[in-house]
């Protein structure tokens, strides 16, 4: 999270950040000094102790990993999104810098906003890709950023909602690629997201594997949603078959279907979070 935060993206509104939040979630201050959540703390939902996600009202919250200042938000930005969406353990530790105000979401809340409100999905992804971004720019300053570093295996969507999005796109979306051949590249333009149906694509980053993605796994969502350069480059480890969705049938797709879209939120969570634990 930077200075600017993710009110300095293009897809984000924070006065419709506002509303969203106010129609599920709750108002909590914090005092100057106080620890908003830690580095690694994991939610315990059933002992009514999730994971919240927060929209910052007032005051200033200082961002910390590995007791590094990464980041200061500001009113109007959000942040802990990911340990929300997915329960998984903090990424960083959030302080106020001042005395705070924020409205806070656990993932049942924001569930509920998100039924009446699935076209917010695509601003919380918005703030993660922002994420990843900034999180991948951290690893291009290092001086070796990604040698040696570890990849991770992509969790497949539900095979009905594959099943569903094949129906929907018909036959026409369906693509075949030999081993080898390059789908995607970094730092191209984005008109399609795919959808594994057979095989298995390998996704790098800088020329270093990231993510491995077979049947029912997503990949290539990230530049529709902010129309901004592909952030990875995509080859086809085997002979594979996939299913493209261009912008318009995604955006419509996001903004209908409260499972796609909470589908992708998880998926881009994931990512955001296994690059800044790099």
């Amino acid at each position: 999270m930077t200075g600017q935060g993710n009110s300095a993206n293009g897809s984000y509104n924070a006065a419709v950040a506002l509303e969203f939040f106010r129609s599920a979630g709750k108002a909590k201050t914090f005092a100057k000094g106080k620890r908003i959540f830690a580095e690694n703390q994991r939610g315990i939902p059933f002992l009514l102790m999730p994971n919240r996600m927060y929209l910052l009202l007032d005051g200033e919250v200082a961002i910390f990993a590995k007791s590094t200042p990464i980041g200061t938000v500001r009113p109007g930005q959000i942040f802990g999104e990911m340990a929300s969406i997915d329960q998984g353990p903090r990424s960083a530790t959030a302080v106020a810098k001042s005395a705070s105000r924020v409205i806070a979401l656990d993932n049942r809340q924001l569930q509920a906003a998100l039924a009446k409100r699935p076209e917010f999905a695509l601003m919380l992804m918005s703030v993660m890709i922002s994420r990843l971004r900034e999180s991948i720019g951290r690893l291009g300053a290092s001086e070796t950023p990604l040698r040696g570093a570890k990849w991770r295996e992509s969790v497949p969507l539900r095979k009905d909602l594959v099943d569903d999005l094949a129906r929907l796109v018909g036959p026409g979306a369906r693509f075949s690629y030999r081993a080898g051949n390059t789908i995607m590249t970094e730092g191209s333009a984005g008109a399609l997201m795919y959808v594994v149906l057979r095989g298995r694509i390998a996704i790098s980053v800088g020329g270093s594997l990231v993510e491995s993605v077979g049947p029912g796994g997503a990949f290539g969502e990230m530049a529709l949603v902010d129309r901004t350069p592909r952030l990875a480059s995509a080859v086809a480890e085997s002979d594979c078959e996939l299913l493209a969705i261009n912008r318009n049938v995604f955006l419509e797709l996001v903004k209908h279907s409260r499972r796609f879209a909470a589908s992708l939120l998880g998926a881009v969570s994931e990512r955001a979070r296994f690059m800044a634990s790099r």
